[in-house]
């Protein structure tokens, strides 16, 4: 796993789940994050085939993974199984992966679609690709950020 992400190019955001995979891109500067698909989880080797199609149609030159971790900042159970995943996501695709920080991004991601006057269906088929966008545009920010000095370094 790399932490050095291409500092141009479409990076993907993943918000890991067992039954739904929330995915969020940025534009080609990394300056915004939108959010893309729900992908419904499969066997593995049409995943494979759905992120390689993924990585291609969409120029992907890296993700960055969610890392469900406890409010306290430990990791999870989950985390281990994205982490798991990120590992799995960076040799199929031969893209680099790094973790960040997800905690609160459904909430927030549901309070986004809420506002916006979605009913709890339109919510729930939305959520996942929703809390990607948050945490795509978090990492994107704080990179932003440390790269201009503005966090206090």
């Amino acid at each position: 796993m790399t932490d050095d992400l291409p500092k141009q190019g479409r990076i993907a955001g993943i918000d890991y789940g067992t039954v739904r995979i929330g995915v969020a891109v940025t534009d080609e500067s990394q300056i915004l994050a939108s959010p893309f698909e729900n992908y419904t989880r499969h066997e593995a080797k049409s995943e494979a085939q759905w992120f390689r199609q993924f990585v291609d149609d969409e120029r992907i030159v890296g993700f960055v993974v969610g890392l469900p971790v406890h409010n306290s900042g430990e990791e999870s159970r989950m985390s281990l199984e994205a982490r798991q995943f990120g590992k799995w996501l960076e040799e199929t695709t031969d893209k680099p992966v790094c973790f960040y920080d997800e905690r609160f991004t459904s909430i927030e991601a549901d309070q986004i679609l809420h506002v916006g006057g979605l009913t709890k269906k339109k919510r729930k088929k939305r959520l996942d690709m929703i809390a990607a966008q948050v945490m795509l545009a978090s990492f994107i920010a704080r990179n932003a950020s440390t790269e201009t000095g503005s966090l206090g370094d």
